[in-house]
């Protein structure tokens, strides 16, 4: 008899290659989240930090530029850095603008300056024409024309809304300013109460503002705070109801956040 002959079937192992495979997958997820989780790092920092860094050393110079200009000026030097009331334009219908990154912005904008955008050409500011000081919070900022992001706000300056009335002048001086990034300027005006002083510097005068109205929190919709004479529209409370010289000053609340809109008041008490 032949004798059998056993056919021996070859076993495949798979699992030292699958448990391989497994792992290179496994690696590669991790990798991918620790440099997702790095660049999410560093456009933190580069918002939080970097942004605060440049803006106010840019804004910094610039009032050191102006003071500087101004003081070293002869008595008999013509002034032109300080706009007439008639050479302001009326108050134009405005709809809300946040151009703050991070919600760190303001409250109701300008024409050409739509929601979170950097602003139109119309929203092109001049130079830098006056200095906001705020003792209470150690404040000292250029005022520039317009709110426009990138023009004006993203570099540390407070914007002056087109439209409202010049320093000094019958009327509503109203300006935004970031509150967070940015230098945010305006981050700590929660804190401003009845009876601290704001003043602005131009080439020609000093003009001392007084706070005597504080609104907390109202929509991004509220435009009658920068109008001629400021009032509410949102909460009718707050405002006023006769002509005088204002001073106004709007930011985001609450911080890094775009929901609401900060708001000072403030009446001239003198000009020197």
């Amino acid at each position: 008899m032949r004798a059998r002959v056993r056919e021996r079937v070859p076993v495949v192992v798979q699992g030292r290659g699958r448990r391989r495979t497994g792992a290179r997958v496994l690696w590669v997820c991790a990798e991918t989240v620790v440099t997702c989780g790095v660049v999410v790092l560093l456009l933190v920092v580069h918002q939080l930090w970097w942004t605060n860094q440049e803006a106010r050393a840019e804004a910094g110079g610039r009032v050191s530029a102006l003071e500087r200009e101004w003081d070293m000026s002869l008595p008999g030097d013509p002034v032109g850095a300080v706009p007439s009331e008639d050479a302001v334009p009326s108050v134009q219908p405005v709809r809300p603008v946040d151009p703050g990154g991070g919600g760190g912005a303001v409250a109701p904008g300008e024409p050409g300056a739509g929601g979170g955008a950097s602003g139109g050409g119309s929203a092109a500011p001049s130079a830098a024409f006056a200095v906001l000081r705020i003792p209470r919070i150690g404040l000292a900022a250029p005022v520039a024309y317009g709110v426009s992001k990138r023009a004006v706000l993203d570099k540390g300056y407070v914007g002056q809304y087109r439209g409202t009335a010049a320093p000094g002048a019958v009327g509503n001086f109203a300006l935004a300013g970031h509150r967070n990034t940015h230098g945010e300027p305006f981050r700590y005006i929660n804190r401003l109460g009845v009876g601290d002083e704001i003043s602005v510097r131009t080439r020609a005068r000093t003009y001392v503002y007084r706070v005597d109205q504080v609104l907390r929190a109202t929509s991004p919709r509220d435009v009658g705070v920068i109008r001629p004479v400021p009032r509410s529209i949102v909460k009718p409370s707050y405002g006023y109801g006769a002509p005088g010289a204002y001073l106004t000053l709007t930011t985001c609340t609450p911080e890094f956040s775009s929901a609401y809109r900060l708001v000072v008041w403030a009446r001239l008490v003198s000009a020197g």
